[in-house]
């Protein structure tokens, strides 16, 4: 019986571990793979700038009402550092219009297939949105809080990582 309880507790501790959140504060992994346009993507490569990492949908309204906030934040802070990865999570037969809906915006484009990112944990929501500072660090996980992304949220969270030297 004890044996029983060991392995039990083993197996919901590896699975609990497989679905584990990256924390605020928290060197963020690597998320890495292949944006639509073919390019090769490594958040590891973006050390010194401040990223915001962003899960959408097409059919996801909040995902599409956040968009345009988030792409003039970028275009206003972009020579200040700021990057911005847009992942789609749509299943195949939504692929088109999550392109027609891309071509609004100046982000970084990648599909959830292409791309590596389990580190961050499962997403269970639309929208997520990671921010990661300059030196790598999480200043907001997507799967925690409010998962909004407005004007003020940027404002308050982005600008001061854009000024930190």
């Amino acid at each position: 019986m004890h044996i029983f309880i060991i392995i039990l507790s083993l197996t919901l501790f590896s699975y609990q571990s497989a679905f584990a959140d990256v924390e605020v504060g928290q060197i963020a992994p690597n998320v890495e793979g292949k944006l639509l346009d073919g390019q090769v993507y490594s958040l590891n490569a973006y050390r010194g700038k401040v990223v915001l990492i962003n899960f959408w949908a097409s059919w996801c309204e909040p995902c599409r009402e956040e968009m345009p906030q988030i792409e003039d934040y970028l275009q206003k802070n972009k020579s200040k550092g700021l990057e911005v990865l847009a992942i789609n999570v749509d299943k195949s037969s939504g692929l088109e219009n999550a392109k027609k809906i891309m071509k609004n915006y100046s982000f970084q484009f990648a599909l959830k297939s292409d791309m590596h990112y389990s580190g961050l944990g499962y997403i269970w929501r639309l929208p997520s949105t990671f921010i990661i500072d300059k030196r790598g660090i999480v200043r907001k996980n997507g799967l925690k809080g409010d998962a909004k992304v407005n004007s003020q949220l940027l404002e308050e969270t982005i600008t001061p990582l854009l000024l930190d030297q």
